[in-house]
């Protein structure tokens, strides 16, 4: 480690680090397939779809920063999801996630981690099904440049027909309203777009390269943690991907409690479980697994449940310090920066 002023914290032993997760406590009831072809060019946000085919919908210029959060307030009438085929696939090129698969209308594709991709299971029903409708399997093709082996299907407890990529169940989300929306990104810690090979979008562009779940049966992907030095902020803790990390000052650590619950969390996603041993410069003593009470598993540091901002769009900003001065970047030890 760098910085001398937690060596010893990092040194702690088993017995201690056990004592103080065991202090955490966890206050249960707290508020809180078949095949595609090409398709014109157009221009997604600050990225573009590639392939070429008809009925490619959202030709020429979207808009910048059409892939906010959703949760903001915006009154989107949610998108028609009835087709009867998502028709062929197209992969978009986009600079923020890398390669991101979506149907031949522009629309982006999810895949959620409490699916499973071998065998493909769904486990999205009921109202869940509304907010992120099942995407068609019927006449669905596989975009230029993907192996049309990875299309699939899975049977729905309702009967019908699920396209699945790389065994993953395929899913639209009623908040994008237009080619190029990609509100759904990760929303409550379990819904990412999805990689022409069925993985994770990478923020880092890497068209899921990153991607590590793939156990199926609701795995999470290690987003693992260190710390880097920002110019204003000092020393913060950072994901892999260079995404910023906060706390929520109105959360609770003894015993861990959460406030920031449903519409709060499309602004705010959880940081799910990240292996210790995936960590750099990050205090071990009360570094343990949170199970919230909407049933989400979220890392914690010093019983200090973690987020993301939504609003921070690429490695490096820090768009959520102080925000409603509630909200503030850490350091390695879980201790918020520059809160009053």
């Amino acid at each position: 480690m760098k910085t001398s002023w937690r060596s010893a914290s990092l040194v702690a032993s088993a017995a201690a680090v056990l004592a103080l997760t065991t202090a955490c406590g966890q206050e249960q009831g707290s508020t809180s397939s078949q095949n595609v072809g090409a398709a014109s060019t157009p221009t997604l946000g600050t990225g573009t779809i590639a392939g070429t085919g008809a009925g490619t919908a959202g030709a020429g210029t979207a808009g910048a920063g059409t892939a906010g959060a959703a949760g903001s307030g915006t009154s989107d009438q949610a998108q028609s999801t009835t087709a009867a085929s998502a028709g062929q696939l197209t992969v978009w090129n986009s600079d923020e996630y890398g390669e991101v698969l979506t149907d031949s209308a522009g629309r982006t594709l999810y895949r959620f981690d409490k699916d499973s991709f071998e065998p493909p299971k769904t486990t999205c029903e009921g109202e869940c099904a509304t907010t992120w409708p099942p995407v068609p399997a019927a006449g669905a093709t596989a975009a230029q440049g993907v192996d049309k082996a990875l299309l699939g299907e899975v049977s729905r407890p309702d009967g019908t027909k699920q396209l699945t990529v790389g065994g993953w169940p395929m899913y639209y989300f009623a908040k994008d309203t237009k080619a190029g929306d990609i509100k759904g990104q990760g929303l409550k810690g379990t819904w990412f777009a999805s990689a022409p090979n069925g993985k994770k979008a990478s923020t880092k562009g890497g068209g899921g390269a990153g991607d590590t779940g793939d156990a199926g049966g609701g795995a999470v992907e290690k987003a693992g943690l260190t710390t880097r030095n920002d110019a204003k902020l000092g020393e913060i803790v950072v994901d892999k991907n260079g995404m910023t990390v906060y706390r929520f000052m109105k959360d609770t650590q003894w015993p861990m409690s959460t406030k920031c619950t449903g519409a709060c969390l499309d602004k705010w996603p959880v940081v799910g479980p990240v292996d210790k041993n995936d960590t750099e410069g990050i205090l071990l003593k009360g570094y343990t697994v949170f199970d919230r009470p909407d049933g989400i598993k979220q890392q914690t540091i010093n019983c200090i449940p973690l987020y993301t901002f939504a609003n921070d769009k690429a490695p490096g900003d820090t768009n959520g310090q102080g925000v409603g001065g509630t909200w503030f970047a850490i350091n390695g030890d879980g201790e918020p920066i520059d809160a009053p």
